[in-house]
């Protein structure tokens, strides 16, 4: 990696700027004919998934003042809340029988936008909330609902191209 840790030095409104930009990218996409930059819907969500575990990192440790880190350290947080999301989504998909499956890309794209601007409100209240989760929820949210995406994704693509025996 060209850069690695640099981001440690973003602040977590920083961060959900970032995703933000990568999810109005979608949408614009969705919504439209003509694209201009080469990135794919795929190659947002797959950035989305990082920004999330990042901006979770950012939560936990703060931002840095500098570009210096133990990206063991760093490393090892990035796994953790990996796999905390993958836990999470387990539990959810349970509750909810997978619903996403039946849900369109665009409709879970709109989700991640609702969450991102929610999470953009909360960063605005200095992070207070009257009854609403907290920003960890937001960023778990936004990170699983690009897994899912994702996944339908590869899923079309292997429609696609079904692979030859």
């Amino acid at each position: 990696m060209d850069y690695g840790a640099a981001w440690r030095v973003l602040r977590p409104s920083s961060i959900t700027d970032q995703i933000y930009i990568k999810i109005n990218r979608v949408r614009t996409l969705q919504m439209t004919d003509a694209q201009m930059v080469d990135e794919s819907e795929k190659d947002e969500f797959i950035a989305i998934v990082n920004y999330s575990i990042i901006g979770l990192i950012q939560l936990q440790k703060g931002f840095s003042e500098d570009l210096d880190g133990n990206q063991e350290e760093i490393l090892a947080l990035y796994d953790h809340f990996a796999s905390e999301a993958y836990a999470l989504m387990e539990r959810k998909n349970h509750d909810y029988g997978e619903a996403w499956r039946e849900m369109r890309i665009s409709s879970i794209t709109d989700l991640i936008f609702q969450k991102i601007l929610r999470t953009k409100q909360i960063e605005d209240n200095y992070g207070k909330t009257i009854i609403s989760e907290g920003l960890d929820a937001n960023y778990y949210d936004m990170l699983n609902y690009a897994v899912f995406c994702l996944i339908k994704i590869g899923e079309e693509e292997e429609k696609f191209n079904p692979k030859m025996l």
